[in-house]
């Protein structure tokens, strides 16, 4: 049998060592978080605040880069090419594992492009609407809905988005019809659900919240199981007559496919240490939302679940892909 000369065997050594060693050195230089929506929505201040934390574990800087356009296709695209190293990471909301029920031709795969890093947090929406209007409750609302369908509108950041699909499930769950009018994000259409041109819109909390307050819009529930302890007040859609009904936009932050195990680890841990804190655990609550913990393999799965569970929604509506 033939022996292994020593220089083979140094040389492997050392390969495995520098090996080692370049996984360890993870970080070695400033990472960046690609946020495929406009500066100050919710995606993007969420992602800057547990950005900055996750720094102060790894080390390094952590950059945010907003990167817009095609209801936020472009920024999910630029990092599915890019290098799987864990350097450039995408923070996306549900939307990610979401569009492909909707889209033709979304340019991605979940399963095949992206690996999960983990979530930051969940929350419910609002449904909102101008004061103004006829309609002051939720069974007002309803009953109008049904005795005029079509004649009524709500207002999304698109097909595919998260205020889209909150408010396509409650008009399953209730059995009306409205016209959908689409803007380019949901800040687009809120001086329009303000004045009363579109009648409702399901909106983050952190959003519409201060809106309600001081009056310029009407809650006519909130999309969670239970009432939010942020704003109590503030009835659920299920506890007033669509029972049932209930919907959480999630936000997380993913990875190129291929980006390796130790790596994904890393920049978990760095998640987890940051959504955990109690300066982000009392921001997110203000918010009316809250920290969501997954591993990342468990954050892969639990996407993957919710992009069939989009699927047969879709199906069951009888929307066409566009």
């Amino acid at each position: 049998m033939k022996m292994t000369t020593w220089p083979a065997i140094c040389g492997a050594l050392f390969m495995l060592g520098a090996q080692a060693m370049a996984a360890d050195a993870f970080p070695s230089k400033p990472i960046r978080i690609v946020v495929n929506q406009a500066p100050g929505a919710l995606l993007d201040t969420t992602t800057r605040l547990v950005a900055q934390k996750m720094a102060e574990t790894l080390g390094q800087p952590v950059i945010v880069e907003n990167r817009t356009g095609a209801d936020g296709l472009l920024g999910i695209r630029y990092v599915k090419g890019a290098a799987a190293d864990g350097y450039t990471i995408l923070a996306c909301s549900s939307t990610l594992a979401q569009a492909p029920a909707l889209k033709l031709d979304p340019g991605y795969d979940l399963a095949r492009d992206f690996t999960g890093v983990g979530p930051m947090n969940q929350a419910p929406l609002i449904m909102v609407g101008a004061p103004a209007q006829a309609d002051k409750s939720l069974a007002e609302f309803i009953a109008h809905a049904k005795a005029k369908p079509e004649a009524m509108s709500f207002a999304s950041g698109g097909v595919g988005t998260s205020t889209w699909m909150s408010a396509a499930l409650f008009l399953h769950q209730a059995g009306i019809k409205l016209l959908h009018i689409p803007y380019k994000g949901s800040g687009a259409a809120m001086p329009d659900v303000i004045a009363g041109r579109v009648n409702i819109m399901f909106d983050a909390g952190s959003s519409a919240i201060p809106h309600v307050r001081e009056g310029r819009l009407r809650a006519f529930g909130v999309s969670s199981t239970s009432r939010v302890g942020a704003f109590p007040e503030i009835p659920t859609l299920a506890e007033q007559g669509v029972p049932g009904y209930a919907y959480s936009v999630y936000l997380g932050l993913v990875a190129p496919a291929g980006t390796p195990k130790d790596v994904l680890l890393k920049l978990s841990t760095a998640l987890r240490a940051a959504t955990s804190s109690e300066a982000v655990r009392e921001r997110f609550l203000q918010q009316g939302s809250e920290p969501f913990t997954l591993s990342p393999d468990e954050f892969t799965a639990f996407m993957k679940k919710d992009a069939q569970r989009v699927e047969k929604l879709v199906s069951d509506l009888g929307i066409a892909k566009q």
